[in-house]
Protein backbone atom coordinates (compact mmCIF):
# COMPACT_ATOMS: atom_id res chain seq x y z
CA UNK A 1 0.00 0.00 0.00
CA UNK A 2 0.91 3.53 -0.35
CA UNK A 3 1.31 6.25 2.56
CA UNK A 4 -1.20 9.14 1.19
CA UNK A 5 -1.47 12.35 3.05
CA UNK A 6 -0.84 15.28 0.53
CA UNK A 7 -3.62 14.38 -1.96
CA UNK A 8 -5.62 17.57 -3.13
CA UNK A 9 -8.96 17.58 -0.81
CA UNK A 10 -10.98 16.84 -4.39
CA UNK A 11 -9.23 14.42 -4.88
CA UNK A 12 -9.77 11.20 -2.94
CA UNK A 13 -11.61 9.13 -5.30
CA UNK A 14 -9.54 9.22 -7.89
CA UNK A 15 -6.28 8.70 -6.56
CA UNK A 16 -7.99 5.66 -5.06
CA UNK A 17 -8.97 4.47 -8.32
CA UNK A 18 -4.97 5.17 -9.06
CA UNK A 19 -3.85 3.21 -6.94
CA UNK A 20 -6.52 0.19 -6.79
CA UNK A 21 -6.06 0.01 -10.58
CA UNK A 22 -2.12 -0.74 -10.11
CA UNK A 23 -2.89 -2.98 -7.31
CA UNK A 24 -1.95 -1.55 -4.64
CA UNK A 25 -3.55 -0.62 -0.99
CA UNK A 26 -3.70 2.79 0.62
CA UNK A 27 -2.61 4.40 3.94
CA UNK A 28 -4.82 7.06 4.81
CA UNK A 29 -4.30 9.75 7.28
CA UNK A 30 -6.15 12.13 9.57
CA UNK A 31 -5.56 15.04 7.57
CA UNK A 32 -4.40 16.91 4.82
CA UNK A 33 -1.54 19.29 3.93
CA UNK A 34 -3.41 22.44 4.37
CA UNK A 35 -6.54 21.44 6.22
CA UNK A 36 -7.58 20.60 9.82
CA UNK A 37 -10.50 18.56 9.14
CA UNK A 38 -10.13 15.38 10.30
CA UNK A 39 -10.88 12.59 7.70
CA UNK A 40 -12.15 9.98 9.95
CA UNK A 41 -15.43 12.47 11.28
CA UNK A 42 -18.38 10.27 11.07
CA UNK A 43 -19.50 12.78 7.95
CA UNK A 44 -16.69 11.28 6.00
CA UNK A 45 -17.17 7.52 6.77
CA UNK A 46 -19.75 7.02 3.50
CA UNK A 47 -17.21 8.87 1.70
CA UNK A 48 -14.18 6.95 3.05
CA UNK A 49 -16.06 3.39 2.57
CA UNK A 50 -16.68 4.21 -1.49
CA UNK A 51 -13.38 5.50 -2.03
CA UNK A 52 -11.47 2.58 -0.68
CA UNK A 53 -13.99 -0.66 -1.60
CA UNK A 54 -12.54 -2.91 -2.79
CA UNK A 55 -8.58 -2.11 -1.74
CA UNK A 56 -6.80 -2.81 0.67
CA UNK A 57 -6.90 -0.08 4.05
CA UNK A 58 -4.93 1.25 7.36
CA UNK A 59 -5.29 4.39 8.73
CA UNK A 60 -2.52 6.27 10.67
CA UNK A 61 -3.93 7.47 13.88
CA UNK A 62 -4.66 11.29 15.05
CA UNK A 63 -2.12 13.08 16.59
CA UNK A 64 -3.97 16.15 17.81
CA UNK A 65 -3.69 14.91 20.89
CA UNK A 66 -7.01 13.02 20.67
CA UNK A 67 -9.65 12.43 23.64
CA UNK A 68 -10.99 8.90 24.45
CA UNK A 69 -14.26 10.58 22.02
CA UNK A 70 -11.72 10.89 19.07
CA UNK A 71 -10.09 7.17 19.24
CA UNK A 72 -13.44 5.96 19.80
CA UNK A 73 -14.61 7.80 16.36
CA UNK A 74 -11.66 6.40 14.24
CA UNK A 75 -11.40 2.89 15.95
CA UNK A 76 -15.29 2.84 14.65
CA UNK A 77 -14.15 4.10 11.54
CA UNK A 78 -11.30 1.75 11.43
CA UNK A 79 -13.84 -1.43 12.10
CA UNK A 80 -15.63 0.04 9.14
CA UNK A 81 -13.42 0.07 7.02
CA UNK A 82 -11.52 -3.13 7.74
CA UNK A 83 -8.44 -1.53 8.70
CA UNK A 84 -5.69 -1.53 10.98
CA UNK A 85 -4.75 1.64 12.73
CA UNK A 86 -1.17 2.29 12.74
CA UNK A 87 -0.46 4.29 16.11
CA UNK A 88 2.14 7.02 17.10
CA UNK A 89 2.87 6.85 20.80
CA UNK A 90 1.93 10.20 21.42
CA UNK A 91 -1.60 9.90 20.32
CA UNK A 92 -1.54 6.92 23.45
CA UNK A 93 -0.16 9.86 25.85
CA UNK A 94 3.36 8.19 25.94
CA UNK A 95 6.28 10.64 25.74
CA UNK A 96 9.58 9.21 24.64
CA UNK A 97 11.51 11.84 25.00
CA UNK A 98 9.96 12.96 28.96
CA UNK A 99 9.95 9.28 29.57
CA UNK A 100 6.24 9.64 31.29
CA UNK A 101 2.91 7.93 30.33
CA UNK A 102 -0.64 7.90 30.98
CA UNK A 103 -0.94 4.37 31.53
CA UNK A 104 -5.01 4.66 32.08
CA UNK A 105 -5.05 6.63 28.87
CA UNK A 106 -3.62 4.17 26.98
CA UNK A 107 -5.25 1.19 28.61
CA UNK A 108 -8.69 2.31 28.02
CA UNK A 109 -7.94 2.82 23.87
CA UNK A 110 -6.35 -0.53 23.85
CA UNK A 111 -9.82 -1.76 25.56
CA UNK A 112 -11.66 0.16 22.78
CA UNK A 113 -10.02 -1.51 20.00
CA UNK A 114 -9.87 -4.63 21.36
CA UNK A 115 -14.33 -4.79 21.56
CA UNK A 116 -14.33 -3.47 18.20
CA UNK A 117 -11.60 -5.83 16.45
CA UNK A 118 -9.69 -3.15 15.46
CA UNK A 119 -5.74 -3.86 15.42
CA UNK A 120 -3.46 -1.12 16.46
CA UNK A 121 0.24 -1.44 15.00
CA UNK A 122 2.24 1.16 17.19
CA UNK A 123 5.11 2.75 15.27
CA UNK A 124 8.42 2.82 15.95
CA UNK A 125 10.17 5.00 18.41
CA UNK A 126 12.14 4.57 21.42
CA UNK A 127 12.95 0.91 21.10
CA UNK A 128 12.97 0.57 24.73
CA UNK A 129 9.25 2.80 25.08
CA UNK A 130 7.70 0.60 22.36
CA UNK A 131 9.04 -2.80 23.70
CA UNK A 132 7.53 -1.62 27.48
CA UNK A 133 4.06 -0.62 25.38
CA UNK A 134 3.80 -4.40 23.97
CA UNK A 135 4.61 -5.98 27.31
CA UNK A 136 1.63 -4.23 29.06
CA UNK A 137 -0.86 -4.72 26.24
CA UNK A 138 -0.71 -8.52 24.22
CA UNK A 139 -2.87 -7.13 21.93
CA UNK A 140 -0.83 -4.39 20.34
CA UNK A 141 1.14 -5.25 17.29
CA UNK A 142 4.19 -3.27 15.98
CA UNK A 143 4.80 -1.37 12.60
CA UNK A 144 8.35 -1.43 12.10
CA UNK A 145 9.57 2.19 10.59
CA UNK A 146 12.94 1.11 8.14
CA UNK A 147 14.03 4.71 8.51
CA UNK A 148 13.31 5.50 11.92
CA UNK A 149 15.29 2.45 13.11
CA UNK A 150 18.24 2.95 10.69
CA UNK A 151 19.32 6.02 12.11
CA UNK A 152 18.91 5.24 16.04
CA UNK A 153 22.58 5.77 17.44
CA UNK A 154 21.79 3.42 20.78
CA UNK A 155 20.50 0.74 19.13
CA UNK A 156 21.43 -0.71 15.59
CA UNK A 157 18.52 -1.77 12.56
CA UNK A 158 19.06 -5.31 13.68
CA UNK A 159 18.18 -4.74 17.54
CA UNK A 160 14.70 -3.56 16.06
CA UNK A 161 14.29 -6.27 13.66
CA UNK A 162 14.95 -9.12 16.89
CA UNK A 163 13.02 -7.16 19.54
CA UNK A 164 9.68 -6.61 17.57
CA UNK A 165 9.84 -8.87 14.70
CA UNK A 166 7.32 -11.52 16.51
CA UNK A 167 4.67 -8.86 16.73
CA UNK A 168 5.12 -6.36 13.45
CA UNK A 169 2.08 -6.63 11.48
CA UNK A 170 3.13 -3.36 9.61
CA UNK A 171 5.97 -1.85 7.72
CA UNK A 172 6.48 1.68 7.18
CA UNK A 173 9.33 1.03 4.12
CA UNK A 174 11.44 4.00 3.96
CA UNK A 175 15.15 5.23 3.40
CA UNK A 176 17.71 7.66 4.57
CA UNK A 177 21.29 8.88 4.76
CA UNK A 178 21.64 7.65 8.29
CA UNK A 179 21.39 11.36 9.99
CA UNK A 180 17.71 11.97 9.89
CA UNK A 181 14.83 10.59 8.84
CA UNK A 182 13.95 12.02 5.49
CA UNK A 183 11.73 9.44 4.05
CA UNK A 184 13.25 8.61 0.89
CA UNK A 185 12.50 5.61 -1.38
CA UNK A 186 13.36 2.35 -0.50
CA UNK A 187 17.25 2.05 -1.85
CA UNK A 188 18.99 5.09 -2.74
CA UNK A 189 22.77 5.17 -3.09
CA UNK A 190 24.65 5.67 0.25
CA UNK A 191 21.05 4.74 2.02
CA UNK A 192 20.10 1.95 4.28
CA UNK A 193 22.60 -1.10 3.28
CA UNK A 194 21.40 -4.03 1.63
CA UNK A 195 22.42 -6.61 4.03
CA UNK A 196 19.65 -4.73 6.56
CA UNK A 197 16.62 -4.68 3.63
CA UNK A 198 18.24 -8.49 3.18
CA UNK A 199 18.05 -9.42 6.82
CA UNK A 200 14.52 -7.88 7.47
CA UNK A 201 13.22 -9.98 4.38
CA UNK A 202 15.11 -13.37 5.50
CA UNK A 203 13.16 -12.54 9.79
CA UNK A 204 10.40 -11.97 7.66
CA UNK A 205 10.20 -15.25 5.53
CA UNK A 206 10.74 -16.57 8.49
CA UNK A 207 7.63 -15.95 10.91
CA UNK A 208 5.32 -16.51 8.26
CA UNK A 209 2.65 -14.40 9.41
CA UNK A 210 0.98 -11.94 7.34
CA UNK A 211 2.79 -8.06 7.30
CA UNK A 212 1.40 -5.19 5.21
CA UNK A 213 4.10 -3.05 3.79
CA UNK A 214 3.37 0.70 2.93
CA UNK A 215 5.58 3.04 0.66
CA UNK A 216 5.97 5.70 3.00
CA UNK A 217 8.12 9.01 0.91
CA UNK A 218 7.03 12.14 0.33
CA UNK A 219 7.68 14.87 -1.66
CA UNK A 220 8.01 12.69 -5.01
CA UNK A 221 5.11 12.27 -6.84
CA UNK A 222 2.66 8.92 -6.34
CA UNK A 223 3.65 7.46 -9.82
CA UNK A 224 7.25 8.21 -9.09
CA UNK A 225 7.09 6.78 -5.60
CA UNK A 226 5.60 3.50 -6.44
CA UNK A 227 7.93 2.99 -9.61
CA UNK A 228 11.43 3.79 -8.31
CA UNK A 229 10.32 1.80 -4.69
CA UNK A 230 8.51 -1.09 -6.83
CA UNK A 231 12.19 -1.50 -8.50
CA UNK A 232 14.18 -1.94 -5.89
CA UNK A 233 12.54 -3.81 -3.41
CA UNK A 234 10.86 -6.14 -6.20
CA UNK A 235 13.39 -6.47 -8.81
CA UNK A 236 16.62 -6.05 -7.15
CA UNK A 237 16.06 -6.88 -3.28
CA UNK A 238 13.36 -9.99 -4.94
CA UNK A 239 10.68 -10.00 -2.25
CA UNK A 240 7.35 -11.55 -3.14
CA UNK A 241 4.36 -10.58 -3.76
CA UNK A 242 4.46 -7.38 -6.49
CA UNK A 243 1.19 -6.11 -6.62
CA UNK A 244 -0.27 -6.62 -9.91
CA UNK A 245 -1.98 -3.98 -12.02
CA UNK A 246 -5.53 -4.38 -13.50
CA UNK A 247 -5.46 -5.78 -17.17
CA UNK A 248 -5.62 -3.08 -19.40
CA UNK A 249 -5.20 -0.15 -16.99
CA UNK A 250 -2.80 2.44 -17.80
CA UNK A 251 -1.01 3.94 -15.20
CA UNK A 252 -0.12 7.07 -17.35
CA UNK A 253 -3.90 8.46 -17.75
CA UNK A 254 -4.03 9.49 -13.96
CA UNK A 255 -4.33 13.52 -14.36
CA UNK A 256 -4.26 14.58 -10.33
CA UNK A 257 -6.10 17.33 -9.98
Amino acid sequence: MVFWWREHHLSLEQECEYLRNLGYGVELWPTIKGHFECRYDRRNWSRLQQATDNMLVALNSRTDGPTLADWAEQIECAKLLKAPIVVDLKALCVSEELGIADWGFATEVVKLAEQNGVILCVETGNLATVSQLGERFPSIKFCLDTGYAHIDSKNSFRDYIDRLIDRTTYLHLTDNYGRIDDHEPPGVRGGMPRENWDYLLERLSRNGHDVIGSLEMFPCMPGTMIRQAGKFLFDVLGWPQRPEKKPGYDEYAYRPI
